[in-house]
């Protein structure tokens, strides 16, 4: 049960992020005077609708996405340069100019779209992607500076009795004794220095251990608020060498690398602390980057997913998912049987997932090929530039862009997604990605 209210849950919050995406591009739109005739969430059979105005609200049966047509973004002939092409791709231009012609009222010429002047065209193809970005920023700033991240502190919460074996986490008949088990560590102890070098975070002595297998160190913690020296000789353990993906990393011979580090056998205690306001915009810089590496490779990531739902090869943590994966994951949060796993933490945990959503929106969707946005955007800058040029060299205002002549590559691009999303789709269900 707690599953599919995970599932829900994140169905709820996507279809809440669409509406507001074309809510970004319907508001600016009617300020400029474009008419808008339809604003629906979801595709295929209707559902729910009122019309108020002009414009018709309402819900379609498949909730994957959502859209509003503005009336004229496509230039009519008459306003554009003859186009002589042939073929199928001939005919494909010219039908989407008829259609779109066709949807003018009487009288409502003026009001299309294409009459805006580029930077407004720009204004309203950017607002879509612009409200993802900031639904994204305004989450991780809320679990960030608002609700606090989990923190490891240098108190200890827990001392390990033994030097588990390598790739272990429990112990077993014949380990050693632990370095701070038998240095006299306690729980509640808070570190404060090693040889004489004050600690500032729990890294600061993990790293520090890590660094002098074998090697005695003289600590000092805190313990009920008194200063405490002890010596310590961290054990030698082997551990096993992970990538960024999580996955073991393996030699030439398929044996797992390994590597010696100094153990000493202490569990930190986790605190919730709330970082700076300006914590979640740079979260949301840093993660902007990394989807967009993501999306250059995004082939080459669907190559390896498809792959993987051919049991090929093993499908990493680190795999691009589709709607169906990320809801799994949405459900594995809702459901997951942990000790200490909170319900504030699970919410809030929800609350990253959809915001890293809403930025992978935000990314897609600026991507710049028609029909997405950012080919709207891209042809709205190149109609700035045209117009520059021709009143730089003293010439009338040029003709608008015709939008129609990227049907062919627009039709294109969508075959191309909707391929990459069945994969995706089926690799989800097959081969998925899990966090359990």
């Amino acid at each position: 049960m707690e599953f599919l209210i995970g599932v829900l849950v994140l169905v709820v919050g996507l279809l809440v992020s669409i509406a507001l995406h074309e809510l970004g591009h319907m508001i600016p739109a009617k300020r400029f005077g474009v008419l808008v005739s339809e604003y629906f969430v979801g595709f295929g059979p209707r559902l729910w609708s009122r019309r108020k105005g002009e414009t018709e609200y309402g819900f379609k049966a498949i909730p994957l996405g959502g859209y509003v047509k503005l009336v004229g973004m496509v230039p009519p002939a008459s306003a554009v340069k003859p186009l002589r092409l042939g073929g199928w791709a001939g005919r494909l231009i010219d039908d989407t100019r008829a259609q779109a012609e066709e949807e003018i009222p009487a009288g409502q010429d003026h009001r299309a779209f294409y009459h805006l002047t580029w930077w407004r065209k720009a204004i309203v193809m950017m607002g879509g992607p612009v409200v993802n970005l900031v639904i994204a920023v305004v989450l991780f700033t809320s679990v960030l500076s608002f609700v606090g991240v989990p923190t490891q502190t240098l108190a200890v919460a827990q001392v390990v009795q033994c030097v588990p074996a390598a790739g272990a986490t429990e112990c077993a008949t014949g380990d050693p004794v632990a370095p701070a088990a038998a240095a006299g560590i306690e729980a509640g102890d808070v570190f404060v220095s090693a040889d004489g070098v004050a600690l500032g975070s729990w890294t600061d002595l993990t790293s520090y251990v890590a660094d002098r297998p074998g090697q005695q160190i003289a600590l000092v913690v805190d313990r009920s608020g008194e200063d405490v020296s002890l010596t310590v000789t961290p054990a030698t353990r082997t551990v096993y060498e992970y990538d960024d993906s999580g996955a073991v990393v393996t030699d030439a011979a398929g044996d797992p690398v390994t590597q010696q580090v100094g153990y000493l056998g202490v569990y930190s205690l986790t605190e919730s602390q709330r970082q700076p306001l300006w914590a979640g915009a740079s979260l949301t810089w840093d993660y902007l980057g990394q989807t967009a590496g993501v999306i250059v490779h995004l082939p080459q990531q669907v190559y390896h997913v498809a792959r993987a739902a051919l049991g090929l090869e093993e499908r990493t943590t680190d795999s691009v998912m589709g709607v169906v994966g990320v809801g799994r994951i949405s459900g594995e949060i809702a459901s997951a049987n942990i000790d200490g796993y909170t319900l504030g933490e699970r919410i809030t945990d929800m609350m990253m997932l959809l915001a890293g959503l809403n930025l992978a929106l935000f990314a897609f969707n600026m991507i710049p090929l028609v029909p997405l946005d950012g080919g709207h955007v891209v042809s709205a800058l190149w109609q700035g530039i045209k117009n520059g040029w021709a009143r730089l060299r003293g010439l009338a205002a040029p003709r608008p862009v015709d939008v129609a002549r990227m049907m062919p590559l627009a039709y294109g691009v969508f075959a191309l997604l909707l391929v990459m999303g069945a994969v995706l789709v089926y690799a989800d269900i097959v081969a998925p990605v899990t966090i359990a």
